[in-house]
């Protein structure tokens, strides 16, 4: 009977998995976040390449 307890309390201790579960709440939140901020994200990456393509133009 001991063994058994002490298998269950090193099962219940076991913290090895909790990576993967922080690694799935942080994807989560980005993606959540990039869909609310869609709009935003995407007009200041056309800014960006704009920016990019006049400075390009002035140096040839």
């Amino acid at each position: 009977m001991g063994v058994q307890r002490r298998a269950w309390r090193d099962f219940i201790s076991d913290e090895s998995g909790m990576g993967v579960v922080e690694i799935i709440l942080i994807i989560v939140v980005l993606i959540a976040m990039v869909i609310i901020f869609k709009e935003q994200i995407t007009t200041l990456v056309n800014n960006i390449w704009k920016s990019i393509n006049e400075n390009a133009k002035k140096i040839y």
